[in-house]
């Protein structure tokens, strides 16, 4: 006798078991929108709309990116809002103008910073401390975001520290410039690798080592071209082998390249201004380069860095022309190539007698500059 063979059965909404059918999985209705189509937003989880909108905070490359989504509609404004979001934004995502600063900005910023973003740390810490003039509350801020690695707040700091700012000349504390220096560095930190070259050839804040000090503009030189080759096609056809011109020639127009780069016989374009420094740079030139009439303080001369004087004669100034004033030797070196050593005064006319002055190797090829040391 055969045993009974068994047969699938489903169940059917009149309670009857009919055999032979397979059991369909239960799926939740896709929304209707007011206009009567699918909503297919609705069904998707949270979790996974938040996992895409902290890559878009991550990518985004200007605050319309961002904008855009908070407008789309009320679930994607609460969800971008969120903590999570906004501790990824991008630097160029918050990177706000000077004329269109107001409270509400001032808020969302703030907001950012609760959330963890460390660009929103590092961008709100030198708006305060620079431009609303709340030093402690903006070196805090700053701090906040060094702690964590944070490789421009790094360096601004050791800025800090090598002009006293927001104190007096008593403040200066070169040892710790130079530690903050040396971490921004070792983070990769172009401009803290050219600081800290030009701190070991000068012997400032630290024992004077000239071969040492050569190694790390060297190493400058190479992050910043490795840089330029690694942003795309485009970016190299920028490299040249032929060596731009050292002085300004009548009729012709000189080549406007990244400085240091310019050593090695390579013309590239400059690397791009941190959008905090965008900011400092633009919120004095709209209010004439100054605080208030009559105060006498002056901004960096270099002009992708937009720090000001928090005291009268805090920056180091140019020896030859005294026309020129600088926040950093990194500044001054960048400045120097740019365009300073065509308007300046050439260096050979005026080497003797500047005993109260340090000698700065501008680059690799021992064009020297003389800044006063205030």
């Amino acid at each position: 006798m055969f045993p009974l063979r068994k047969t699938k059965r489903a169940f059917v909404k009149t309670g009857d078991f009919t055999p032979g059918t397979k059991r369909r999985r239960c799926v939740s209705p896709v929304p209707e929108t007011k206009a009567g189509g699918p909503d297919f937003l609705d069904s998707i989880p949270d979790d996974l709309v938040v996992s895409i909108l902290c890559r878009l905070a991550s990518t985004s490359r200007c605050p319309a990116d961002f904008i855009n989504v908070l407008m789309t509609c009320k679930r994607l404004n609460s969800l971008a809002t969120s903590p999570l979001v906004l501790s990824r934004l991008s630097p160029k995502a918050i990177a706000v103008k000077a004329q269109n600063w107001s409270e509400s900005v001032h808020r969302f910023l703030k907001r950012c910073v609760d959330a963890g973003s460390l660009e929103a740390c590092y961008t709100l810490g030198m708006i305060r401390f620079y431009c609303l003039q709340i030093r402690g509350n903006g070196a805090s801020l700053m701090a906040k975001a060094a702690i964590s690695s944070h490789a421009p707040a790094l360096y601004s700091l050791a800025v800090i520290q090598f002009n006293g700012s927001g104190g007096s000349k008593n403040d200066k504390d070169l040892r710790a410039g130079v530690a903050l220096c040396a971490r921004a560095a070792f983070l990769g930190h172009v401009d803290a690798l050219r600081e800290l070259g030009h701190c070991l050839q000068d012997g400032y804040g630290v024992p004077q080592n000239v071969s040492e000090g050569r190694r790390f503009l060297v190493q400058a030189n190479a992050r910043e071209l490795a840089a330029v080759l690694s942003s795309g096609i485009e970016a190299r056809s920028w490299l040249s082998l032929s060596q731009p011109p050292q002085i300004a020639v009548p009729n012709q127009n000189p080549i406007h390249g990244c400085p240091l780069l310019s050593d090695f016989g390579c013309n590239v374009p400059a690397p791009e201004t941190h959008p905090a420094n965008r900011f400092l740079a633009d919120w004095f030139a709209l209010r004439g380069g100054d605080y208030s009439p009559g105060d006498g303080l002056r901004l960096c001369s270099h002009a992708g860095c937009g720090r000001p004087e928090t005291r009268k004669h805090e920056f180091r100034r140019c020896s030859i022309c005294g026309v020129v004033n600088y926040c950093s030797r990194a500044c001054q070196a960048l400045d120097w190539k740019l365009r300073h050593k065509i308007d300046c005064a050439p260096v050979e006319q005026d080497v003797a007698g500047e005993g109260n002055n340090v000698q700065i190797d501008g680059n690799v090829n021992g064009d020297n500059v003389l800044v006063q040391m205030s």
